[in-house]
Parts: C-alpha cells; sequence; structure tokens
C-alpha cells in the first residue's frame, strides 16, 4: 500500500484533507472515494482498514475529512448534511482531475447516505456501497436528542458525540428534514451493496431493509454479523473491505492483464506506456517484473536479476532437500538467502585481473534440524551441485530470432 496526503478545495473554497491509498504492485484499475460516519475522520481504524481491503484488490481509495473535522478546513458547526455530499462531489472531481474519475463511492452510516445522494450525482460512480447506513439521514437526530430542545429554542446546542463535544446548529436538522433517502435509492440506477451488522445498536438492522427495498436492481446485502456499528474489530473492516472489492468487480470495468500465450517456456510482454513494468507468463504461472523506482520502473515486481537470483535461491533449496531425504537426515526447515552484485573476484587467478568485477551471487544458506558437522558440510557441497548453479558456472549461449 502506498499512502500520500492529498488536499482540494469544496465549493466553498476551503481545503480538504485527504489520504490518497494506492495498490503497492501495480496502477489502480479503478478510483474509489470513501465518506467516513458521522463526526468521524478519515484515520478511523475501520476506514483505514476497508480502505486497504481495496488497494490489495487493485484500487486506489480516496478517505478524506468532511468539512470541519479532521485536517480540512470549515466550522463542523455551519456544516450540515447537504455540505457533506458536495464535499463527495468536490473529492470526486478532484480524482478526475488529478488521477481517473472514481467509478466507487463507499459510505460508512451517515457517510453511506451521503454517498448515496452523491453518487445520483456522479456520472462517473458505477457502484455504491454503505456500511451500517441509516435509511434516512434525519435517523442522525437520535443521536443529539440531548440537545435538540435547546437546538430548537436557542438554535444551537453542544453535543458530546465520540469522546468531543461538537456544536450542532438548527440549520443543520432542517437540512436532514429535506432529505428522503428512499426516493433518491429508488432512482440511482447504479449497483447497490448494503451491508450491515444485525448487532448494530446505533442504526438498527431495519435500515438496511429499508435502503435494499427502494433500491431497484442491481442490488445486494451482506451481514456484517456480530460486528459493531463502528466495525472496531480488524477482522470486520478488512472483511467489508474484501467484500466491497469482490462485490464491485462485477459492475465496474477492471482492465485484465494481457493474455500471454508462447509455445516457449517464458514469455516476456513490455508496453510503451507501462515503463519498465513487464507482464509475464512463467509456466503456467503468471507474475509481474518490474524494476526500482530509482531507475524508472514502478517497483511492481522483482527485477531481472532477482528473478535470475530467486531461480538459484529456488533449486538450491529444492536440490538439497531431495538429498536429504534420499539419506533419511532429519532437516525440518531450509532458507536460501540470495544476493545479486557486481563484485571483485574473491581469488582471482594468477591469469586473472584481480580489478576487474564479476557478476557475484552471495548464498547464504539457514538449515533447521538435528543435524552432526558432517551431514551439514555435505549439504554445503551439495548446494553448488544443484542444476542452475551449473548453469550459472557453465558456457551458456542465447540463441535469438525474430518472431515475423
Amino acid at each position: 500500500m502506498s499512502l500520500s496526503k492529498v488536499t482540494f478545495t469544496n465549493t466553498e473554497g476551503q481545503t480538504l484533507s485527504g489520504r490518497l491509498e494506492l495498490p503497492v504492485d501495480q496502477h489502480p484499475h479503478n478510483f474509489a472515494v470513501f465518506a467516513h460516519c458521522f463526526t468521524c475522520t478519515k484515520n478511523l481504524a475501520a476506514v483505514r482498514n476497508i480502505s486497504r481491503g481495496l488497494t490489495s484488490r487493485g484500487f486506489g481509495v480516496l478517505r478524506f475529512d468532511f468539512t470541519g473535522l479532521g485536517e480540512s478546513e470549515g466550522d463542523f458547526a455551519d456544516t450540515n448534511f447537504s455540505g457533506n455530499v458536495e464535499d463527495l462531489i468536490a473529492a470526486a472531481a478532484f480524482l478526475t482531475a488529478t488521477y481517473k474519475a472514481p467509478s466507487l463511492i463507499i459510505g460508512h452510516s451517515l457517510g453511506g447516505a451521503a454517498a448515496i445522494f452523491a453518487a445520483s450525482k456522479i456520472d462517473s460512480i458505477q457502484a455504491v456501497a454503505t456500511i451500517g447506513a441509516p435509511s434516512n439521514p434525519k435517523h442522525v437526530a437520535h443521536l443529539l436528542k440531548s440537545g435538540l430542545d435547546e437546538i430548537t429554542t436557542t438554535g444551537k446546542a453542544t453535543i458530546h458525540l465520540s469522546g468531543r463535544d461538537f456544536t450542532i446548529k438548527k440549520q443543520f436538522l432542517e437540512d436532514l428534514e429535506t432529505k428522503s433517502l428512499p426516493d433518491v435509492a429508488k432512482n440511482l440506477n447504479k449497483a447497490l451493496l448494503v451491508l450491515h451488522s444485525p448487532q448494530d445498536t446505533t442504526v438498527g438492522i431495519k435500515n438496511a431493509e429499508e435502503i435494499y427495498h427502494a433500491a431497484k436492481h442491481p442490488k445486494s446485502f451482506v451481514t456484517l454479523d456480530d460486528a459493531d456499528h463502528l466495525l472496531m474489530k480488524k477482522e470486520d473492516s478488512l472483511y467489508a473491505g474484501h467484500i466491497i472489492a469482490g462485490w464491485s468487480s462485477r459492475y465496474i470495468t477492471v482492465p485484465k492483464d494481457p493474455e500471454l500465450k508462447s509455445k516457449h517456456q517464458v514469455v516476456a510482454s513490455l508496453d510503451t506506456t507501462d515503463g519498465f513494468t513487464t507482464y509475464m507468463k512463467v509456466g503456467s504461472h503468471y507474475m509481474i517484473a518490474d524494476e526500482p523506482e530509482k531507475v524508472g520502473g514502478n517497483d511492481f515486481g522483482p527485477s531481472p536479476y532477482e528473478l535470475l537470483s530467486a531461480g538459484l535461491s529456488a533449486c538450491t533449496a529444492m536440490t538439497i532437500k531431495m538429498y536429504v531425504a534420499t539419506k533419511g537426515w532429519d532437516l525440518q526447515h531450509i532458507e536460501v538467502h540470495t544476493d545479486y552484485s557486481k563484485s571483485y573476484r574473491k581469488n582471482p587467478k594468477s591469469d586473472q585481473n584481480p580489478s576487474t568485477r564479476v557478476d557475484t551471487f552471495t548464498r547464504a544458506i539457514k538449515l533447521v534440524g538435528d543435524l552432526d558437522d558432517k551431514q551439514t558440510r555435505r549439504i554445503l557441497e551439495i548446494a553448488d551441485k544443484c542444476p542452475v548453479h551449473k548453469t550459472l558456472h557453465s558456457e551458456t549461449q542465447v540463441i535469438t530470432t525474430l518472431i515475423g
């Protein structure tokens, strides 16, 4: 996971702070926007875990603080639900201008309601996922019950929520009264996933039922059994992230890796737009090779020399295991650590220039088991007899032809 701090402005010109998470082994195939819960921030553990569940499946995820919360500018007391929706639209516009238009939007609790409203106004969104969302935004008013009378009488009140004091103004409640989530869900015409816990005591499971029934197909429901409203257990939030990633892949376009065919054992395919990111078919397996960022690569996969070193390590371990099996020795585990470099000759012969650097593989072997010194010395001798080791020391040839 690659994490960077980003900022963008809302419709009021205020700067909103976000974190953009990208997968470590590929360019994002799609981007998602995350709407956090009421009075929460982008750094809530559940938000981070869900985002990482998505990045592990190739998504780029923008999570940010709504106006007046976390690191974002503005006064929370002057915000409302409509402002949250506008913030989500601004986040989508930022991604569109800077990276790629988002195709997925996710919302937690009241953020789930905001995500549905925002999705109806963002053309690029193809799929919407809500987590513990209320079926009507004004449901949040019950969280403010300790100050409702004061808000009605004086126009505002200080409410203690999630360990912090927040000023809530009358306009916040009045704005909620104007929003009808069922009407928006009914006309959404985008794929919808509703995730909810039957044990949610903050937003009851009945809300999920109402959202689901209001929406048209395609729609899906997943129960987050035994989870709390904030998904404080790490396994619950990671599960939610993986579910959203898998479900949404049916409704958004996920580019397929190049279909590589060859009569040869290995084929490598590199496009001019990919830098050094090379797609490979190795036997019947698919993988990516790359170069480090410092030499112009994306570091999405091992470098060619790392792959060569990997072949030596794997062959060494396999050869040792096969030999020890024939002897019946007690070897429980093998590790072969290999590095490649250009180094000076360790013991140059009399006719060799000692100042010439040569290709060097440094190999360290760890053996776990009940082995005596004689057995260990023999195993190290066998390591030098592995086929790849012999190939590296033998005369080789590369015959190149052109495919017409």
